[in-house]
C-alpha cells in the first residue's frame, strides 16, 4: 500500500514542478511583453527631456525590435550548445544589468544600446521557455494549455506594459527602463530553483525547403506587415495624441487600450476561431480591417477629437490584431515536418520583428521631414495594403474552395 502512496505523491510534486515551471516561463513572457510596450508612451517625454527627434527616440523601440530578431536565428544555436537552462538565466541577468544601465544614462547611445541588448536577451528567453514547454508538457490537452497560458500572459503584458508606461513616465520617463530590472532578478532567482537542467542537442538549420514552404513564407510576410504597420500606427497615433490634444501620459496609455485589449481578450479563444474557419479566413479578415482603420485616419480630416478623429482606427487595428495574430502563428508551421519547425518557429519570429525593424524608422523619418502626419500615414497605408494582397493571396492558394488550415467535415454513418 505504500508503494502506490508514493508514486501518488511523486506525481503529485512532479505535476506541481512543472506548473510552477509554467508559471515563472509565463512571468517571464509579461515581461518581454511589458518590455515591447512599456517605452511606447514615455517617448514625446523622452524627446523633449533630452532634446531628441521623433528619428532618433524611435530607435527606442525599433532598436529592442533589431536587438530580437539578430539574434533570434543565433538563439537556437547558442541554447543547444550551452543548455536551455545556462542561457535562460545569464540572458535575465544581462536582461536586468541592461535595464539598470539605460534607466541611469544620460548618453542617447546608451540608451539605445541597452534597448538593443534587452531584445537579444529577449530573444533568447522566448524560444527557450517555448521549447522548455513542449518538452516538459505531454503532447494533447495538458500542452496546449499550457501553451495558452503563455501565450494569453504575453498578450496581456503588452497592454500591461501601456499601463504602467503611463503611471512611470508621470513620475520620470527613466522608471520605463529602471523597472523591468527587479522583476528580471525576480524571475532569475526563480529560475535557479524551477528550471531543469538540459543537455547539448543538436541545433536546427535552415533549410532549402522551409524557403519553399509557402503557408510559412505568406505567415511570415503577413506577420511582418501586421506587426510593422501596428507598431507604426501606435507610434504615429503617441506623437499626433502628445502634439495636438496635450495629453498627459496616462490619459494616452488609456486611449491606447482599444489597440490591444482585442488581443489579450481573445487569445483562450483563438484556438476556437481557427477550429470553425481555419486560418486564411480569420488572416484575411484581420488584414482587410487594419488597412481599414488606416484608411479610415488617412483619407479623413485631421483629428480633432480622439473619439471621432483617432478611436474607430485604433478599434479597427485592435479587431486585425484579434482576428489575425493567432491565425498567423497557426498556420506558420502547419505544413511544416515536425523535424523542422525547431528552426522555422525562429524564422517566423524574425519575420515578425523585422516589420517593426523596418516600419517604425520609415514613419519616424517621414514625421521628421514632413509637416504633418499625411507621408507617414501613406506610407503605414501602402504596406497594409501589402498586407492584405498577401494575405488574399493565401486564400486563393490551392484547390478553388479548399482551405487546408480548415477543419474537415465530418461524415455521417450513413454515407458511403
Amino acid at each position: 500500500m505504500a508503494e502506490p502512496l508514493a508514486r501518488e505523491g511523486t506525481s503529485a510534486r512532479a505535476r506541481r514542478g512543472t506548473w510552477r515551471l509554467l508559471f515563472i516561463l509565463s512571468g517571464n513572457m509579461v515581461l518581454d511583453a511589458i518590455e515591447v510596450s512599456v517605452v511606447l508612451i514615455a517617448l514625446p517625454w523622452i524627446g523633449a527631456d533630452l532634446g531628441l527627434s521623433v528619428w532618433t527616440v524611435q530607435w527606442l523601440m525599433s532598436g529592442f525590435a533589431a536587438g530580437f530578431a539578430a539574434t533570434l536565428l543565433l538563439g537556437p544555436r547558442a541554447t543547444a550548445r550551452w543548455g536551455l537552462r545556462r542561457c535562460y538565466l545569464v540572458a535575465m541577468l544581462v536582461f536586468a544589468a541592461a535595464s539598470v544601465a539605460g534607466g541611469s544614462a544620460d548618453s542617447t547611445a546608451l540608451l539605445i544600446a541597452s534597448r538593443v541588448l534587452k531584445g537579444g536577451c529577449a530573444a533568447l528567453t522566448a524560444p527557450a521557455g517555448l521549447a522548455l514547454i513542449t518538452t516538459t508538457f505531454p503532447d494533447g490537452p495538458q500542452q496546449r494549455r499550457a501553451v495558452s497560458v503563455y501565450s494569453l500572459f504575453g498578450a496581456a503584458g503588452f497592454t500591461l506594459g501601456l499601463l504602467l508606461s503611463g503611471v512611470l513616465t508621470a513620475a520620470s520617463w527613466r522608471w520605463t527602463f529602471l523597472f523591468p530590472a527587479p522583476l528580471a532578478l525576480v524571475l532569475l532567482v526563480w529560475g535557479l530553483r524551477v528550471i531543469p537542467r538540459t543537455g547539448r542537442r543538436t541545433p536546427p538549420r535552415l533549410t532549402a525547403g522551409l524557403a519553399r514552404n509557402g503557408p510559412l513564407i505568406r505567415s511570415t510576410l503577413g506577420a511582418a506587415t501586421l506587426n510593422g504597420t501596428y507598431a507604426a500606427l501606435l507610434l504615429l497615433v503617441t506623437f499626433q495624441a502628445y502634439d495636438h490634444f496635450g495629453w498627459r501620459p496616462w490619459q494616452l496609455a488609456l486611449a491606447l487600450l482599444p489597440a490591444c485589449v482585442p488581443l489579450a481578450v481573445s487569445v483562450p479563444f483563438a484556438g476556437r476561431l481557427v477550429a470553425r474557419f481555419g486560418t486564411r479566413l480569420p488572416i484575411a479578415a484581420g488584414a482587410a480591417a487594419a488597412f481599414a482603420g488606416q484608411l479610415l485616419l488617412l483619407l479623413g480630416p485631421e483629428p480633432t477629437s480622439y473619439v471621432i478623429g483617432v478611436l474607430p482606427t485604433l478599434l479597427l487595428v485592435g479587431a486585425a490584431m484579434a482576428l489575425s495574430f493567432a491565425a498567423l502563428n497557426m498556420q506558420a508551421t502547419r505544413d511544416v515536418e515536425p523535424g523542422l519547425r525547431a528552426a522555422a518557429v525562429p524564422l517566423f519570429q524574425t519575420g515578425v520583428q523585422l516589420g517593426g525593424v523596418l516600419m517604425l524608422p520609415l514613419t519616424a523619418a517621414l514625421l521628421t521631414h514632413f509637416g504633418g502626419y499625411r507621408p507617414a500615414l501613406l506610407a503605414i497605408a501602402l504596406a497594409g495594403a501589402a498586407g492584405v494582397g498577401i494575405a488574399v493571396t493565401g486564400t486563393r492558394s490551392g484547390p478553388p474552395g479548399v482551405d487546408r488550415s480548415a477543419p474537415e467535415p465530418r461524415k455521417e454513418r450513413n454515407s458511403p
